[in-house]
């Protein structure tokens, strides 16, 4: 992608968008089945996603391999860019490489920002051009008020999402790709003789919750989304601007908990 293009369409998306964005409270709570929104506060104000953008990172990498584009084993080299990002990383030195399967884990359990550096930079050239494509497809995915400028969710004050979207990210990951989707109830993985632990804490705890992104900095507040299934029910829970971890997973489970009863039964994901 040319440098031309990547910026008119940052400029399309600044101009159709407002960049108000900031840490504030919002919740969603939807059913994956039928698209019903249970539950809402500030649906559609705008927030910085932080490390829920990885969410979208990963999509684009499966996207990819099913296109043909990509296999679970191809390189993913590390530049002096990708390796200089700020922790949480893996600390791959520049000119090393990782599979595509180590950048998904890492993406999902540690939410490696140099991993997803490397990734944006495998698929869009420049971590730039990535995003530019990242956003192309959150359109295409009716997430009308999403706006990417990295593939890791570091800070960047025009870099945008709302709960409403976030929550349409998360069917998308769960109808597009379901066996792949399994991969973000992973709790631990190996890598270089090391266990990387993840630290989606209420996943582990919730019953019927098996994924799917926690995030966090100054700017956008505690993070969460969340999937749980019970008894045939499918539900989306998207929390953002807590003021702590412990808080963010506390209006998880309060929100949940008061609403899944409202959503339908089913085997059918939202189309």
């Amino acid at each position: 992608m040319s440098k031309l293009l990547v910026a008119f369409s940052f400029c399309v998306a600044i101009l159709t968008l407002s960049t108000a964005a900031h840490a504030g409270s919002a919740q969603l709570l939807l059913d994956a089945r039928t698209g019903e929104v249970l539950a809402s506060e500030n649906p559609d104000e705008l927030n910085h996603p932080a490390s829920l953008t990885k969410m979208m990172s990963v999509y684009m990498v499966l996207d990819a391999i099913k296109a043909g584009k990509l296999s679970w084993d191809s390189p993913v080299p590390f530049s002096k860019h990708a390796a200089s990002r700020p922790p949480t990383k893996l600390f791959v030195k520049a000119g090393d490489s990782i599979t595509v399967r180590e950048a998904v884990l890492a993406m999902i359990v540690k939410s490696a920002n140099d991993a997803s550096a490397a990734i944006g930079e495998k698929l869009g050239g420049s971590e730039e051009g990535f995003a530019a494509l990242m956003t192309r497809k959150a359109r295409s995915l009716g997430m009308m008020n999403t706006t990417f400028f990295n593939a890791s969710g570091l800070p960047h004050a025009q870099q945008f999402t709302t709960a409403r979207d976030m929550s349409t990210l998360g069917v998308a990951l769960m109808r597009d790709f379901p066996k792949e989707y399994e991969l973000f109830a992973t709790k631990s993985f190996k890598f270089r003789g090391k266990t990387i632990n993840g630290h989606n804490n209420l996943m582990y705890r919730y019953k019927g919750m098996d994924g799917i992104k926690t995030g966090y900095t100054n700017a956008s507040g505690f993070n969460l989304v969340s999937a749980v299934e019970h008894n045939g029910r499918r539900v989306i829970g998207v929390v953002m601007g807590g003021r702590t971890a412990a808080s963010r997973d506390k209006i998880m489970e309060r929100l949940i908990d008061a609403n899944i009863k409202k959503a339908s039964s089913g085997e059918q994901l939202l189309v």
